[in-house]
């Protein structure tokens, strides 16, 4: 097994993981812009079905994640990606049961969360809702905002747990409790560079649909800003999958001897 070292970077490493991200996606931005479609698709269908959907969008996200990565390895490698090499990663034995356990982990992870989160308000929650046909949503509203909070800070602490790890269990074979210990330290080492690179995104999203506002604004049609958000939105999701893999690459400067 190849020893491993998480690196501490710097603040600025976060915009850097985009800008290298960036010109990831310019090798081959078909091929991620059909990822991004095809994520994006499932995503919204996992949406439309009430608890079931949203499940196994929990429990499949390790496993999407660890598939992007594979890809933008083979990006990087200059290895021409087709569609069935979408899925190769999942024939070496083992792969697709590991990424799965580790989704059960993360689903159980985020159902305790959000149990914690709830548990607290419930009382207030309740009465917000009152026995009227009618509840009152103003009070709702502003019932739920500590739950959404405090699920907001454990949902801070499940990401940095869960951050690395497809990588950790998929390339290096790391036990899951091990890999789950390796991937906090990753990020609370490289705290600042994650706020930047969360500020960053979060900057480039809501810039993008505040500019889609104004032009609404200013009169411009609806259906055209309707047409144009949805590719805007596929090429966003496209440059942050891509920017998944220098974290990665650059935070664990060790690359894994296997070649998935």
């Amino acid at each position: 097994m190849t020893p491993l070292q998480a690196a501490i970077l710097p603040p600025s490493a976060g915009w850097s993981w985009i800008l290298q991200g960036y010109f990831l996606f310019r090798r081959q931005p078909m091929a991620m812009l059909f990822w991004s479609i095809v994520t994006s698709f499932f995503i919204n269908v996992g949406a439309l079905i009430p608890v079931l959907g949203q499940t196994v969008l929990v429990l499949l996200t390790p496993l999407l994640t660890f598939l992007t990565l594979c890809a933008c390895r083979k990006l990087e490698e200059g290895v021409r990606i087709v569609p069935g090499l979408w899925l190769q990663p999942l024939q070496t034995p083992g792969a697709t049961g590991a990424q799965l356990r580790l989704g059960l982990a993360y689903l159980g992870c985020s159902f305790i969360a959000a149990l914690a989160a709830v548990l607290p308000f419930l009382s207030s929650m309740l009465d917000a809702l009152g026995t009227a046909e009618q509840p009152d949503f103003a009070a709702l509203s502003q019932a739920i905002q500590g739950p959404m909070i405090v699920f907001g800070l454990f949902y801070v602490l499940l990401s940095a747990l869960f951050w690395h790890t497809p990588a950790l269990v998929g390339w290096h074979g790391l036990p899951m409790r091990r890999a789950l210990f390796y991937s906090m330290v990753a990020c609370w080492r490289n705290k600042y560079a994650i706020i930047v690179y969360v500020a960053s995104w979060a900057a480039v999203f809501f810039g993008l649909h505040g500019l889609l506002d104004g032009l609404a604004a200013a009169g411009a049609s609806t259906g055209l800003l309707a047409w144009l958000s949805l590719p805007l939105d596929v090429v966003v999701t496209a440059l942050l999958y891509c920017s998944f893999y220098p974290i990665y690459t650059t935070i664990f400067r060790a690359r894994p001897a296997a070649s998935t």
